[in-house]
């Protein structure tokens, strides 16, 4: 079993190599024209592209990502599982999920926002967020743990 450490740093790698295959699927182009256009080798981009990338480092990854202008957040947390490799808010077209005329137009206004804040406000906003929803969490702990053992004091 690895260390926490270990176990972490695979999670971020197979998840920046999951977000770099979705941004390149569906592009219509080979593998090897990708490859060139990255200056990756075509077997390095056949890797990223199934998976299998125990043998990559995460700093090749995060050039590539940063070579076709992936705006990635990276997160670790307390447990390994916690860690992963999102797209930054705001990237793409606002996505419709809902019927909603009133959810849609918050998330339009939401990506609209985002527009408008420096680099340092979207950390900033988001280590606030990070810091909420630990904050939920561990509310949900203490709320299930005494609903579980009732009487027990917190």
């Amino acid at each position: 079993m690895p260390s926490p450490e270990v176990a972490c740093i695979q999670g971020l790698r197979s998840d920046v190599a999951l977000q770099i295959a979705r941004c390149l699927r569906g592009r219509g182009l080979s593998q090897l024209a990708v490859a060139k256009r990255l200056g990756v080798p075509q077997p390095t981009l056949s890797k990223i592209m199934n998976g299998r990338v125990a043998d990559l480092s995460l700093e090749l990854l995060l050039r590539i990502a940063v070579r076709l202008g992936l705006p990635l957040v990276l997160q670790t947390g307390r447990v390994p599982t916690e860690a992963g490799a999102y797209l930054s808010p705001g990237f793409g077209p606002p996505t419709r999920r809902s019927g909603s005329k009133l959810a849609n137009a918050a998330r339009d206004s939401l990506h609209e926002g985002l527009r408008h804040l420096t680099l340092e406000q979207r950390l900033d906003a988001f280590l606030e967020h990070n810091q909420l929803v630990s904050e939920l969490h561990e509310a949900g702990r203490a709320a299930e743990k005494a609903r579980l053992n009732p009487g027990t004091p917190q």
